[in-house]
């Protein structure tokens, strides 16, 4: 054990863990979770912390001894090094300051261990005084959320592309397969299963532009703002510097707010992001159900796909196989959900210069975007790919259907089409069954008319 302290007094720390006293501190505060900290955005706050030691470096201010060493201790955590080294818990009070701190010393004490000194010497590299230099949480950690919601951002949309790409394949596949559309879940007109599967994924790359788009009003960060925004601390050429060694970092086109002060106490940026991940998961919940609805049965419901069989789904009912796919992602997508409103509700409640409830913000986004990410590569690669067109149940609703006789309006009128609707409904039996036994139009023409190209596809001529 070491001793280490700080103004509320000493506390005893393991030798053999690179974090302090407030880190301690916060352990002993904080166990809401059970969870530790998101491992990209330890990733992230690192970043952060190098880009600002390399700033100090180019301003004079910080020792080039110690700041290398920083930045080395930095890069290690970068590459993934003493991740087990932060456990404070992902929901805290105090706007973040246990996870920054946690982080400034670990990066002192891994700094100390690269000179030859021993942990615990904040004489030599100090959390405060040298990890900290010309920062506040106030700046760093809002910071390093973008960081971390950016590089996310490349999995979800990455995630996204795979299921619109495995989608408009099987809209390719399925373009022949003719079914019964429907409408208020009655009957409709016929649409193919190809051009339902090119809606599903039209609607996912919708998504991927509007994520796109939510995540670029977050590249303006308040790095060099500290406590307020106002720049205490911070000269200008560090302000300058530390964005652009932020760029070079990350590979992000992060820049320096135009009013820091606004960038210090607004976090609506966040809600932005996490609109677009709550309408995605809707755009995804909507598909999911309608596979559940299409694989129903398998021989008393709709039947018109056939999903791959995962897993037994009764402890009862031998035989009985449930879409646990499509489910997962309904349950994940709701999750994702509920994290919105928690969002909502924290940049709700920022007063005056600084939004203290960002630590639950960063939790939930950060818990949604791996949730999407997961949920539709599973989709994809335990449901699409696998999943089959039953061709000849989807035939024989269309066969049984009233519906087609919609497409009959511009041949026989509406009155006509009417009472063959009537008599189709009351005798049970088919459109062109009664047509043709009563002469009403010549079989080519009917089959022409009620062909998938002339009933799916506006604009083709009759």
């Amino acid at each position: 054990m070491r001793k280490e302290h700080d103004f509320l007094g000493e506390l005893e720390v393991p030798d053999d863990v690179y974090y302090g006293v407030q880190t301690m501190r916060a352990v002993e505060n904080f166990s809401i979770t059970g969870r530790k900290l998101d491992e990209d955005f330890i990733k992230s706050m690192a970043m952060v912390k190098k880009a600002a030691a390399q700033a100090n470096m180019e301003t004079g201010r910080l020792d080039k001894k110690i700041g290398n060493a920083l930045v080395q201790a930095a890069e290690e955590i970068i590459a993934g090094q003493f991740i087990d080294h932060f456990p404070v818990d992902p929901i805290q009070g105090g706007a973040g300051t246990s996870i920054n701190m946690n982080m400034n010393e670990v990066l002192c004490n891994r700094a100390l261990e690269i000179l030859g000194e021993a942990k615990g010497r904040y004489d030599i590299i100090s959390p405060n005084n040298h990890a900290n230099m010309a920062q506040s949480t106030n700046d760093s950690l809002p910071t390093a959320i973008k960081v971390c919601l950016t590089h996310k951002s490349h999995k979800v949309t990455e995630s996204l592309d795979y299921l619109a790409t495995a989608l408009e394949e099987k809209a390719e596949e399925y373009k022949d397969v003719l079914k019964m559309g429907r409408t208020h879940l009655q009957d409709a007109v016929p649409i193919t299963l190809g051009q339902e599967m090119g809606s599903y994924a039209s609607a996912v790359r919708r998504s991927i532009k509007r994520i796109e788009w939510a995540v670029d009003s977050i590249r303006l960060i308040n790095m060099g703002g500290t406590a307020v925004g106002t720049g205490l601390n911070a000269e200008p050429a560090y302000i300058t510097a530390v964005a652009r060694k932020l760029r070079e970092i990350t590979g992000e086109n992060f820049e320096t707010s135009t009013n820091i002060i606004d960038a210090t106490n607004n976090t609506d940026g966040f809600v932005d992001v996490s609109s677009a991940l709550k309408n995605t998961a809707l755009v995804l919940i909507k598909m999911a159900n309608d596979f559940r609805l299409m694989a129903s049965g398998p021989r008393c419901g709709l039947a018109e796909i056939i999903l791959p069989k995962r897993q037994p789904g009764s402890s009862i009912m031998p035989g009985k196989v449930n879409p646990v796919i499509a489910e997962v992602l309904d349950q994940a997508c709701y999750q994702v959900i509920g994290n919105d409103l928690a969002v909502t509700l924290g940049v709700e409640n920022g007063q005056l210069e600084l939004n203290v409830m960002e630590p639950i913000m960063a939790y939930n986004l950060f818990s949604s975007m791996n949730y999407i990410a997961a949920s539709t590569r599973t989709f994809v690669d335990k449901l699409l790919h696998g999943m089959e067109a039953n061709r000849e149940q989807c035939q024989k609703w269309v066969d049984n259907s009233v519906g087609v006789v919609t497409a009959l309006l511009p041949h026989i009128g509406y009155e006509q089409s009417a009472a063959l609707a009537a008599e189709a409904y009351n005798t049970g039996r088919p459109i062109r069954e009664i047509i043709l036994e009563k002469g009403i139009l010549p079989e080519d023409k009917l089959n022409h008319i009620m062909s998938p190209e002339q009933m799916t596809r506006p604009g083709i001529t009759n």
